[in-house]
């Protein structure tokens, strides 16, 4: 396990005890991750649902979420993350991690990381507490999936920050003033971006293009 730098929408708990939710379907999942916090005063496990909308009805102050991708309700993997993610939970994928596709669909969306279920228990927990500090845990499936998704448009950090602030509504000028760089330069970097979505058949030719770019790709939270 890779545990990268801190994210920058880290949740900004305080407290040291990390509150713990769970999304599966399948009850035994629920009974085995709150069995194994039991003998962690750090890692209090709050609740287990079958869905999302579920946990979030029960209680909306969490730190991590495990989710696993694949669910009986028909939502999706965007909806479920992005949703999670707007009530303040960082999300820690916990699945089979054999469908490529789903955890590239994950890692756009804006998990925090990704664990397979049949991980042994310390690896899981490892992961918990470094995804409650506000750290990246990168898998070696999950970072083969990114490096490998044909549509992923490979921006740089600073081109994620531009698409951010400007995909959110800011004009370039105020874009320029936020990062310390001139709007010439700004510009220059949306046309970088439009040029590598386009790339991977994915355009953005207007800002809401761009706006719906940065939602599928985790830079942005969807709405509500």
């Amino acid at each position: 396990m890779t545990v990268d730098s801190r994210r920058v929408d880290a949740p900004a708990h305080t407290n040291t005890v990390s509150r713990i939710g769970l999304v599966d379907d399948h009850d035994v999942v629920g009974l085995g991750v709150r069995a194994l916090l039991t003998d962690h005063p750090d890692l209090e496990f709050v609740a287990a649902e079958p869905t999302v909308a579920d946990l979030l009805a029960g209680t909306a102050d969490l730190d991590v979420v495990l989710l696993d991708l694949r669910l009986a309700d028909g939502s999706s993997i965007w909806q479920n993350i992005s949703r999670l993610r707007q009530a303040g939970a960082e999300v820690l994928a916990f699945t089979s991690g054999d469908d490529v596709d789903l955890v590239r669909a994950a890692a756009r969306a804006g998990i925090a990381g990704m664990v397979r279920k049949s991980e042994d228990s310390e690896h899981l927990l490892e992961a918990l507490r470094h995804v409650a500090r506000g750290e990246v845990v990168a898998s070696t499936e999950w970072a083969a999936a990114v490096d490998s998704d044909p549509h992923a448009p490979g921006l740089s950090p600073r081109e994620r920050q531009v698409l951010e602030l400007y995909a959110s509504g800011e004009k370039a000028d105020r874009v320029a003033r936020l990062l310390g760089v001139s709007r010439e330069t700004v510009l220059d970097h949306i046309r970088r971006i439009r040029v590598k979505y386009a790339a991977v058949e994915r355009p953005a030719h207007t800002k809401v293009e761009l706006y719906m770019r940065a939602v599928e790709d985790g830079v942005l939270p969807g709405p509500g």
